[in-house]
């Protein structure tokens, strides 16, 4: 189900040029209407739910209807984000609510080497992958002539 936002919780991220939920989705769906600044999905049939605009929004104004595998129909999950967590809480048809955290890095903010500690010039004519050999933990990779 694609995501949608909530007018009422939608600041437009504070009326800058564009909003956070602008600058993660990888599909682009995310604009911020200039009249109204408020954000809003402008292709709805396209969103790969990925649940970055969700993670991401600062007033929690973005959300997506749930699938019954991830929650139950009528079911209504909420994330907060920190640096090193996301708390998604779950709100139920019958009132209860549950929460769940899950660690979102591995390192400290800010520190991620970008090759992952593999060799940073790949020779890009070659067959393989950039890690291979070495991530598969063999002396070669067998390759077709």
């Amino acid at each position: 189900m694609p995501s949608f936002v909530n007018p009422e919780k939608c600041d437009g991220c504070k009326a800058l040029d564009s909003t956070a939920c602008q600058h993660i989705c990888p599909n682009d769906l995310m604009v911020l209407d200039k009249e109204t600044m408020k954000a809003y999905n402008r292709e709805p049939e396209m969103c790969w739910e990925c649940y970055n605009c969700v993670k991401i929004c600062p007033t929690q104004a973005v959300d997506v209807r749930g699938y019954a595998d991830f929650v139950p129909m009528g079911a209504s999950v909420v994330p907060m984000r920190s640096t090193d967590a996301i708390m998604w809480t779950v709100r139920f048809r019958n009132g209860n609510v549950k929460r769940f955290k899950f660690p979102i890095r591995t390192t400290p903010e800010g520190q991620a080497e970008p090759a992952g500690g593999w060799p940073t010039e790949p020779d890009l004519d070659s067959p393989v992958l950039f890690t291979e050999p070495d991530s598969l933990g063999l002396p070669a990779v067998w390759t077709r002539n």
